[in-house]
């Protein structure tokens, strides 16, 4: 009995990003567990934000670099309520304004109580970084690499097209 759960907990210490599954924003389910030998990168959106033109940049990115790169979004209405849409709403938004193509979940929430245990997963990856609370408002991004590692948080204000987040892709 000692034994199952040990190996139960070990089971759960083991995580990785490859465990996960989520709904996505037009149905079906997004597996990470096919972007093996990827980078991925997770960004918390909002429609009704002051970053929201980061959908154009981040859509840059993913057309310059889907070779080795996928950009996943998670619209979020955590921050004053700028996510208020339906999942069909979103979906409309960010094509009709953006030309979104990477994939895009259904809204989840990534603070609070009803976190989403991918966010809770990602926090804790960024703790054991030294980056406590790294998410502070929308557009947060978080850079996996090529084995699933948590290697860069960058907030909300760094543009993804920028030096900073284009240098772990050169």
């Amino acid at each position: 009995m000692i034994r199952l759960i040990l190996l139960s907990l070990s089971f759960v210490a083991a995580s990785s990003i490859y465990d996960f599954k989520v709904n996505g924003l037009e149905g079906g389910t997004i597996d990470f567990s096919q972007y093996k030998g990827k980078k991925i990168l997770i960004v918390n959106t909002a429609s009704k934000c002051g970053f929201t033109p980061q959908y154009k940049d981040l859509e840059q990115l993913y057309e310059q670099h889907k070779d080795k790169l996928v950009i996943v979004g998670f619209p979020a209405n955590n921050f004053m309520h700028q996510e208020p849409g339906t999942n069909a709403e979103i979906k409309e938004f960010c094509e009709k304004n953006y030309g979104v193509s990477f994939p895009m979940s259904a809204k989840v929430s990534v603070k609070g109580k009803d976190i989403h245990p991918l966010f809770k997963y990602l926090n804790s990856e960024a703790k054991k970084m030294g980056i406590d609370n790294p998410i502070k408002w929308n557009f947060t991004k978080f850079l996996i690499d090529e084995n699933g590692k948590l290697v860069a948080v960058f907030p909300s204000q760094v543009n993804p097209m920028s030096e900073e987040v284009l240098k772990y892709l050169n």
